[in-house]
């Protein structure tokens, strides 16, 4: 029997001792014990291997049956009312479409120049293929969202390179886990839908509060990487001069034979104006300048926009000083008493009708009207100067283009067209899924829509896209989608019978008689949730241990966007912590054979103590993940 199946039953024996030795006697047990004993059968039965969410409904069901004193029709109104709120909540639109997303960019075999380009980018830096297997994970991870896709081919790809070049095979291991977990944390993510969604927090918000958090994992794990490799060369070798040889294009090929210069803009700039050896046409060196320039023209265009947005003309406040308020002109005590009397009013010392009381202050305010205020002084408008930091902003990107155009070999020049095939385009689908959400433009289903589109045009684009891609890529979401949609549904009838049953209002009076402050109460949810990432998934600690936590939080005073990215931090965990490091049997699926899992299991403790430094650091310095939503939002 495996080490791990002994670990399972220890952790079950444990619950179950726990739960007798707690547990009243049945003659003494109230709703609320019944509550605490559907939570913990609830853990035992998912780890014996029940599926979760019909675990949920099943148990929630035979308890509510308890707690109405077998009231058939009672629960099975529970039970609908339960599965009608999860099937209209709005935020589960973008499941669908982002997980569509993630399979169609999966299918477009990306990863692989991805990774060739990124590791030939980073040949010189310490660890330089442990580096760009990291980057290479987090991106195509941030892209696709699912895990267990991204560690797979990672594993497939990265691993043989990685053994190849002498790194360990420990370390190896450890980079292609995390770096494959950075997906459930940075946006968009389907965790913090799902977390959104079961704790009532905003989305739009959990993306832009994610987002620095995301990136300031990846980038612990790097430079974990690259001081490892910098005090211990052995473990992670620099590439071999081979290795980071690059294959040039007939067209650099040609002018690098001709001119023989280092320096690839100005060989460019002399092939189109002199002498090309064979069949080289002016086009095609035009066109190879064109994609030399591109970041400096990128960079024209930036600084542009933001010039004019600083130098656009401000329209000057319009002149209200000749205009009157309406009914000023009246006499403010003037009585407003009316008769509702048929008889006809009297006036004295006029005949035929008499002007109506306030007319003589009305018409000596109406010539203020006859002259209004001019167009010119309307609409007057001031011209503005750029500030002092956009010109030392701009100082400095041509500082920095210049030493890259001067440092710009062929060989760097091949490398950058690479990353313009592989990097960029899924940078830009990411930035514009992010961008339209972060900025208002558009909901989360509505650029999880423009996500799907995006990764059907890559496909496309990649020459990917056809009738069985698309056929198994729709299969692969209906199956995702409708296991996260049960999921719901089940957490939803059992979190309404815990309640019902008075589960929560015992734990939350447990808690609060501890009299913990607001750090305690944080360290122990988050030391619980650790915990509970060694023996349960992600989705089934958000489901069932968020509806329990999120009800605390008002009483010691933590806001649940916070929680929530903390929560997602922590949760990183559950994929790499034994014995349901499920990162680790993905990758163990399609390693060599030289491989053991122990030695995976081993890579990944570091990593996993760098999510616990993250989360302090989060906690230390809060703005990290709520400066963005404060600005954008509040």
């Amino acid at each position: 029997m495996k080490k791990e199946l002994y670990f399972g039953i220890a952790i079950m024996a444990m619950i179950l001792i726990g739960v007798a030795i707690a547990m009243p006697a049945p003659s003494e047990m109230t709703n609320g014990h019944l509550g605490l004993l559907m939570l913990s059968l609830v853990v035992v039965a998912i780890m014996l291997g029940f599926p979760t969410a019909f675990t949920l409904m099943g148990m929630g069901v035979i308890f509510t049956y308890f707690a109405y004193d077998g009231n058939i029709q009672h629960t099975l109104d529970l039970m609908v009312q339960s599965t009608y709120k999860v099937m209209t909540n709005d935020v589960l639109i973008s499941v669908p479409l982002f997980v569509f997303m993630g399979y169609l960019v999966e299918r477009a075999n990306l990863i692989e120049k991805l990774f060739k380009s990124l590791h030939l980018a980073m040949a010189r830096l310490p660890g330089a293929l442990g580096v760009a297997t990291l980057v290479t994970c987090a991106i195509f991870a941030t892209a696709t969202g699912i895990v267990g896709a991204v560690v797979t081919l990672m594993g497939l790809l990265a691993m043989p390179s990685m053994l190849k070049a002498g790194y360990d095979t420990k370390m190896a291991a450890g980079a292609i886990t995390a770096g494959g977990c950075l997906g459930i944390l940075i946006p968009p993510s389907v965790l913090l839908i799902v977390y959104g969604a079961t704790a009532g927090v905003s989305v739009v918000q959990l993306y832009a509060g994610a987002f620095f958090p995301g990136l300031m994992l990846a980038g612990m794990y790097i430079a974990y990487i690259m001081i490892r490799a910098k005090i211990n060369p052995k473990c992670a070798p620099p590439l071999s001069e081979e290795d980071r040889k690059v294959p040039l294009s007939p067209v650099l090929d040609s002018l690098k034979r001709t001119y023989g210069s280092s320096r690839a803009v100005s060989a460019l700039v002399n092939g189109l104006k002199g002498r090309r050896e064979g069949n080289l046409t002016g086009g095609q060196v035009a066109n190879q300048l064109f994609v030399a320039m591109l970041p400096a023209i990128f960079a024209a265009f930036v600084l542009g926009l933001v010039y004019s947005s600083l130098t656009a003309p401000k329209e000057a406040a319009f002149d209200t000083s000749s205009l009157v308020s309406f009914g000023s002109g009246y006499d403010s005590g003037t009585s407003n008493s009316y008769s509702f009397d048929l008889a006809e009013p009297e006036v004295e010392g006029t005949t035929g009708l008499a002007e109506p009381a306030g007319a003589e202050t009305a018409k000596s305010a109406a010539p203020a009207l006859e002259e209004p205020a001019t167009a010119e002084a309307a609409v007057e408008e001031e011209s503005r100067s750029a500030p002092l930091n956009f010109w030392i902003s701009l100082l400095v990107v041509a500082a920095v283009l210049v030493y890259y155009y001067s440092r710009l070999s062929f060989e760097r020049l091949e490398v950058f067209k690479m990353l313009l095939t592989s990097f960029f385009p899924l940078a830009i689908l990411i930035l514009a899924v992010l961008g339209s959400i972060v900025f208002g433009f558009a909901t989360p289903s509505e650029a999880a829509a423009v996500g799907a589109f995006g990764g059907l045009l890559l496909a496309a684009g990649y020459r990917q896209l056809s009738f069985p891609v698309l056929r198994e890529s729709a299969f692969l979401t209906s199956k995702t989608t409708a296991m996260v949609c049960w999921l719901f549904v089940g957490s939803s009838i059992f979190s309404a019978a815990f309640a019902l049953l008075g589960g929560q209002e015992l734990v939350e009076n447990w808690v609060l008689s501890l009299g913990l402050t607001p750090i305690e109460f944080l360290l122990l949810s988050q030391v619980i949730i650790f915990l509970l990432g060694w023996p349960l998934e992600w989705t089934e600690i958000i489901v069932i241990f968020m509806p329990i936590f999120i009800p605390l939080l008002p009483y010691f005073d933590v806001d649940p966007l916070f929680f929530g990215l903390l929560v997602a931090l922590n949760l990183q965990t559950a994929f790499l912590s034994p014995p349901v490091a499920m990162a680790a049997f993905y990758l163990k699926g399609v390693s060599p054979p030289g491989v053991t899992l122990n030695q995976i299991f081993l890579g990944m403790i570091p990593f996993m103590f760098i999510q616990i430094f993250a989360m302090f650091v989060l906690y230390v310095f809060p703005q990290i993940g709520m400066w963005l939503p404060g600005v954008l939002y509040r």
